[in-house]
């Protein structure tokens, strides 16, 4: 491949007006303060409603944890409605044990209290010796030597007076109450577990009736969000469902282990109630980021009470050091990947907001909520804002961040998101998808007046260097996704319904070995910048993939064939010619005119026209026809596949040199 420089000079600016208007800001509309109203209102109603929403909320994701368990025991042939009963008795027994485990343990710290209080008391004092007293030690010592001693006078006792005559003691008087009857007992016991016992009651029945309406609910959610296009929202839901299903059950076991191995550890330590302890390590690290550290503190500071000194605070310290990391970043990303599908400020945030709507359960609920709302968002139109409020996804999609990289003059940052994009596309791909449709939001400001010379000049540098960079990428095509009986990694396996879902086919990239000679020479096919502002950098990616499947391939700036210049302009050599056009205006008379340009001064050679980001029904017949050319293509592959196609068939009257 000829080694071809990249850089090159850029096309001057359009005109642009002198005195640019930039348009006023605008006020709030109607629709603005709606939204606004509806937020506050949804607010409010969270707040006022969460006696009701709680129990709601948490059915639905214990449904969602319950769903495996019970599509496992429908596949056993034991009917929906057995399933379901199952899986919720299975969740009561889990939930009974868990509570009766606490209770044990809470009575065993009850009756050591007043022990463990002596203890905490001599190691305050001691700390209260070690610091404050040893620093007004320090501070008096530096008094009497600044200022010298001062006698401080002494003070006789009081003298005793005369004996007083002993008082006489009161009489005790001691009320007893009547011992209460079994009723009432059973009474005061049960009285503050109504409220928790009724909540309980009310979520497992709206499990239930989740998992028996599941399909049911769904149509209802597809006919309020998605009835347009029922195949993709039916498989996007289902999809949703899934994978959320995956997370909570992957979440819950993750935490459970780490509660385990936390509480088994106590126990090693001689830790007083190590199991109640490993339960609440594990409910506190459904809490992001600080979950693992408030589940430290209560064991932490039990071992200061239990231990006259410091040996069982200090291994309680490095058992959750040690734990913690682990589960974070060795089995969460094995699980289910390095990234939840929340931004970290959103993680934060939703942790304050849910906390502060619904208390400690809110808290406890936040990630899953949030994780539901990010889903809704990604698959229902009407709530991408959530996506784009919550998620983890770039606030840039990639075109613009193509674009405003190239903007700022920072090729590297362009470079590296365009590597990471490789991964699973071609190159043509990526310049299609991405760096094309980024050079026509260029163009449209150009065209505005929005872009300065020294933009201009920027922009153009930075996609050379671009260019230039990826040059060591080859151009091929990955792998396509695997089959559901093949194994996949576990950080792009796709679920069953997103393989259902219609994938566009690209057409093959040509192979270089079936390209014939002649059509190797450099130069053997010109791709010939329109005159737009970018036309240029768009035949430089064109020649590009060309010289990848082996065709030669040389860039013409538009001047060397403009009216004043064609007659001097010699081509030997060449076979092919493409036009490439960023954007296309109303009226194609310039792209007509090069056209017939280029046919006369080379005749007897075919001409493509690239038009790059054109519309849906743009290029039909009657545009081919009143341009004037055999060939319309709308992106760099298809302009790649039409030039292999003209070379491999070698027709005479087109595979003829020009002047030959």
């Amino acid at each position: 491949m000829p080694d071809t420089p990249f850089r090159m000079v850029p096309p001057p600016a359009p005109a642009a007006p002198l005195r640019a208007k930039v348009a006023a800001a605008e006020m709030p509309d109607l629709r603005s303060l709606t939204t606004l109203a509806g937020g506050v209102v949804i607010v409010a109603g969270l707040y006022l409603g969460r006696d009701v929403l709680i129990p709601v909320v948490l059915a639905i994701l214990l449904s969602m944890v319950l769903s495996p368990l019970v599509r496992l025991l429908r596949r056993a042939r034991l009917g929906r409605v057995l399933s379901v009963l199952l899986a919720v008795l299975v969740a009561v027994g889990i939930i009974l044990a868990a509570a009766a485990l606490i209770g044990a343990q809470l009575a065993e710290l009850a009756q050591n209290a007043p022990i463990y209080q002596h203890t905490v008391m001599r190691k305050l004092e001691w700390l209260r010796e070690a610091t404050v007293g040893r620093m007004g030690s320090l501070l008096g010592r530096l008094g009497e030597d600044l200022g010298g001693r001062t006698p401080v006078p002494s003070v006789a006792p009081p003298s005793a007076g005369p004996a007083s005559a002993t008082p006489v003691p009161p009489l005790p008087v001691e009320l007893h109450t009547p011992d209460p009857t079994p009723m009432q007992m059973a009474g005061r016991i049960l009285a503050p577990l109504a409220g928790p016992m009724a909540q309980a009651g009310i979520i497992l029945v709206v499990t239930a009736f989740v998992l028996l309406q599941r399909e049911d609910l769904r149509d209802r959610m597809i006919r309020l969000f998605g009835s347009t296009d029922l195949h993709r929202t039916t498989v996007a839901m289902d999809d949703a469902v899934y994978r959320l299903s995956r997370f909570f059950l992957a979440q819950l076991c993750i935490n459970m282990a780490f509660g385990a191995v936390i509480g088994l550890g106590l126990l090693l330590i001689g830790l007083p109630s190590p199991l109640l302890w490993g339960l609440v390590a594990a409910l506190l690290r459904f809490v992001p980021y600080i979950g693992g550290i408030l589940g430290a503190v209560l064991p932490i500071g039990l071992a200061a009470a239990v231990d006259p000194g410091w040996t069982m605070v200090v291994w309680t310290a490095a058992l959750f050091l040690a734990v913690e990391p682990i589960a974070a970043y060795v089995v969460e990303p094995l699980a289910y990947g390095h990234s939840s599908g929340m931004s970290p400020v959103s993680v934060v945030v939703a942790a304050i907001f849910w906390s502060w709507i619904w208390g400690p359960i809110g808290l406890i609920i936040a990630t899953p909520v949030t994780l539901c709302l990010v889903v809704l968002g990604r698959h229902v139109d009407r709530l991408e804002f959530l996506d784009v409020l919550l998620g983890d996804r770039p606030a840039l999609t990639p075109v613009e961040n193509f674009y405003q990289r190239s903007l700022a003059g920072d090729p590297d940052e362009a470079q590296e998101q365009a590597e990471l994009l490789l991964r699973d596309r071609s190159l043509c791909s990526y310049y299609d998808e991405v760096a094309l449709k980024g050079l026509a939001l260029a163009t449209a400001d150009v065209r505005r007046g929005l872009v300065t010379p020294d933009q201009l000049e920027r922009i153009h540098d930075s996609i050379a260097e671009l260019a230039e960079a990826l040059d060591e990428h080859d151009d091929i095509d990955p792998p396509p996704p695997p089959a559901p009986g093949e194994k996949q990694s576990l950080r792009f396996r796709l679920s069953a319904a997103e393989r259902r879902l219609p994938r566009p086919t690209l057409p093959g990239l040509p192979d270089a070995g079936t390209i014939p000679e002649p059509w190797r020479a450099e130069g053997a096919v010109l791709c010939i910048a329109g005159r737009g502002a970018f036309d240029e950098v768009s035949a430089l990616m064109l020649a590009q993939i060309l010289r990848k499947h082996g065709i030669g391939a040389r860039v013409v700036p538009h001047a060397e064939v403009s009216r004043h210049n064609v007659d001097r302009f010699e081509a030997p050599g060449t076979r092919l010619v493409v036009i490439c056009a960023v954007q296309m205006r109303s009226a194609p008379s310039h792209l007509r005119y090069l056209a017939r340009r280029l046919g006369q001064r080379l005749p007897g050679v075919p001409v493509v026209l690239g038009l790059w980001t054109a519309e849906e029904g743009q290029l039909d017949e009657a545009l081919r026809q009143s341009i004037g050319v055999p060939h319309l293509v709308p992106s760099l592959r298809e302009a790649v596949l039409t030039v292999a196609r003209i070379a491999t068939e070698g027709k005479p009257e087109k595979a003829q040199a020009a002047g030959g």
